[in-house]
């Protein structure tokens, strides 16, 4: 499988009918549901368009960018116990699987600390858009692969109400690609 390279293009907009209707749009010109995301702090307006694609409020925190690092640390204290297990000699009194077992321990316990870290910190991605989020505007942002820019620049032509507002980090192919797959798959099985 070839992995397709992805750039995020950030937007700001005060209207939620005009996201909606540029979404309705980058679909017409074969932008997949899963490339867009609109950014919100009022969610139950979002909720009453329902073609509007919604950050999900899990990725609103910093959950997966703070797991990642406890896990990180997790995994460096979890390897130096077991250098110090194993230079030290303590092994030979009582057997490696407690120390390995302490090392798991060490490691799920890290991770899971990130993790509770990342539910009350904002995402990283997202803090830069904070005072206009608070001023009402939403965020929408698009990953779109390279022969896609002159198809988002001709339906951005459209809407000249969308402030550009940066670039950024996309998602993995990998990951649009099951996004897309569940989404399929729901359509089949409702």
């Amino acid at each position: 499988m070839k992995l397709k390279h992805y750039s995020r293009h950030y937007f700001l907009s005060d209207s939620l009918d005009e996201l909606e209707a540029t979404e309705k749009e980058l679909e017409a010109h074969n932008i997949d549901y899963e490339q867009f995301h609109v950014l919100s702090l009022n969610d139950a307006d979002v909720e009453k368009h329902d073609h509007m694609h919604e950050v999900p409020s899990l990725f609103k925190k910093d959950i997966v960018h703070s797991t990642e690092l406890g896990a990180l640390v997790g995994i460096v204290l979890s390897s130096l116990l077991l250098l110090i297990v194993s230079f030290t000699g303590l092994a030979s009194y009582a057997g490696w699987t407690p120390f390995v077992f302490l090392a798991i321990v060490i490691l799920g316990f890290c991770t899971w600390e990130g993790g509770l870290f990342g539910i009350q910190t904002p995402n990283q991605e997202f803090v830069r858009f904070d005072q206009p989020l608070q001023e009402g505007k939403h965020v929408f942002f698009v990953d779109v692969e390279v022969s896609q820019e002159q198809t988002l620049n001709e339906v951005l032509k459209h809407h000249p109400k969308l402030t550009f507002a940066g670039t950024g980090k996309a998602q993995t192919s990998l990951w649009i690609q099951a996004q897309h797959n569940w989404h399929s798959f729901r359509k089949v099985f409702p």
